[in-house]
Order: C-alpha cells, then structure tokens, then sequence
C-alpha cells in the first residue's frame, strides 16, 4: 500500500474530530460560551501553530537540520493555500448554522472536483477520463443535495440558496487551498516529504493565526476573549486541526492534490456515523441519495488512481 493512502485516511479522521469540534463551538453547546464562524476558525490556528513549532524544533534537534530560507514561489503558493483556507473554513462554519453537520461536509466535498481542475490549472495535474466520469457523478449529487427539504421552485433556484453557495465556495475555497499547500512543498523537493510538510504547515499555520489575531483585534476583539475562554474545547480543535493538516501536507508531498482529495472523500462516511451518533440529527432519503452518489464518485475517482 502506498503511504500517502493511509496518511490521507488519518488526515480525514482528524478533521473529522476537528468539526465536530468547531460545530460545537459554534453552535453554543459550550458552557463556556459560543464562537462566531471567525472566532471558531481563529481557534483553530491560534491553538495549533504552538504545537506544530514545538513538534518540528524538536524534530530538527534530533536530526540536526535546518530550516532552508524560502524562495519567492514558496510564498505565494503559502499564503494563497493559507487566505483560501480560512476563508474557505469560515464559509463551512457557517454552512453549519444552516444544514446539519453530514450535509454540511457533503457539500465541501464537492472540493474533490474543484481541486482537479485547479490543480490541472495551476501545476499541471491532470486527472484521467475515468476521473472525468466522477467529476460528473459528483456534480449530479450536489444537485441532488441542493435542494432544501419542503422547498419548492426550480432546480436552479435551489442552486442559488445560501446553504448551497456556503458549500460550493468552502469547495471552490478549499481547492485552491490543496493546490496552493501541494506547490508549496514542491518548493522544498530535495527533503523528505515529512520534512517538506512540516515545515510548509509551521509557516503557513503561523501566517494565518497572526492575520486572523490581527483581523480581530481590529473588529471584534470581544471573540479573542471568546476564543480564551472555550480553551477547553478549542484547544483539542487545534490538536486535531494539528494532526490533520500535518497529514494532509504530508499526503500533498507525495500524491497529487487530486487524488489525495478524492480518498479523503471517506470523511463523508465519518461525518455521517457523527451526524447520527453524536449530533443526534437525521438524514433524509433525498440527501442520503445525494450522499450516495457522492460516494459512488469518490469510489469512480479513487478507483482511477
């Protein structure tokens, strides 16, 4: 079995566990308060940079090597991968508030597509004819989940919803997120992959944690308060988004932004048994269908590999 696929698997557990914990935080199931969409999101790196320095300084000593001094290339993609991704976490934070939590990841999902053809786009990346046919599974299930329970009106106006456009942007978002990490550790391609991820993941973690913290400070800094007092809980969401995020730079350092999309695409299970067992929120027959299909193309795609 190739490395990269059960790094992709624990990458999915994690962020699974990640959004849970967001969820939580942001739907004010806390004692201790609730969180914006911002401030939820903030948590996130705020709780994971310090974690992520310590692990990859201790790495460093042990190993005796050094950090490289970055080339111009290294930061665009960096801190396009890292602004995308906030904004894109943001926008399923949000996604939230208006679906439940299976739904939610479902419609992310559809980053799976965006990122084959940001990633042909930008690197170069292409995707096979079979990849093709799950694209186009793929879009068929967001059509399926697009339309809000009892609503009536056409296909397109359900399209058009704030649900669906929450999840289609984290989706949009979030591919060019994947593209922009996997070129960025293409910039360090003379170090082992582990070292090209953590390296990558402490540079831009700490770029988003300070641009959000400054982003705060300057609008709303009664969430910073916020984000200290739900430490509790929001100190695992920075664990978790640790573990996650180190493995899925780990995964871009060896497989296409792509592929490795596609088999995270098995949070969808994760965050279904979530949904049911931990949020106690039902499914219904139309969206588990739309899951369905979305499933069948993760199978399509994966199967292409």
């Amino acid at each position: 079995m190739s490395l990269w696929i059960p790094i992709t698997l624990a990458a999915a557990i994690f962020q699974t566990l990640r959004f849970m914990l967001q969820k939580t935080l942001s739907t004010g199931q806390l004692s201790t308060g609730q969180l914006s969409a911002v401030g939820a999101t903030f948590a996130r790196f705020a709780y994971s940079a310090p974690l992520i320095w310590i692990g990859l300084a201790a790495y460093l000593s042990i190993s005796g090597q050094t950090i490289p001094v970055p080339g111009a290339a290294f930061w665009v993609y960096a801190m396009v991968g890292g602004l995308t991704q906030i904004l894109a976490t943001i926008c399923v934070v949000l996604l939230f508030k208006q679906r439940n939590f299976a739904v939610g990841i479902t419609f992310k999902k559809t980053e799976v597509i965006q990122t084959a053809i940001v990633g042909f786009i930008v690197l170069g990346e292409g995707v096979s004819l079979g990849g093709a046919a799950a694209i186009m599974i793929g879009l068929a299930a967001v059509l399926v989940l697009s339309r809000t329970p009892g609503s009536t009106g056409s296909w397109w106006a359900q399209l058009t919803n704030r649900a669906t456009a929450l999840g289609l942007g984290s989706g949009v978002l979030f591919a060019f997120s994947a593209v922009g990490y996997r070129g960025a550790t293409l910039q360090f391609d003379d170090m082992e992959p582990a070292l090209r991820a953590a390296i990558t993941l402490g540079f831009v973690v700490t770029y988003q944690a300070l641009i959000m913290a400054i982003w705060l400070m300057w609008k709303d800094r009664a969430e910073l308060l916020a984000v200290w007092q739900t430490r509790r809980v929001a100190m695992f969401v920075g664990l978790t988004s640790m573990g996650g995020s180190f493995c899925w730079f780990f995964a871009f350092a060896l497989q296409n932004a792509a592929y490795v999309k596609a088999l995270g695409q098995v949070e969808l299970i994760f965050s279904l048994m979530a949904s049911v067992l931990f949020f106690r929120e039902k499914i219904s027959k139309r969206e588990m269908i739309g899951m369905g299909l979305l499933g069948l193309s993760i199978v399509t795609l994966v199967l292409t590999i």
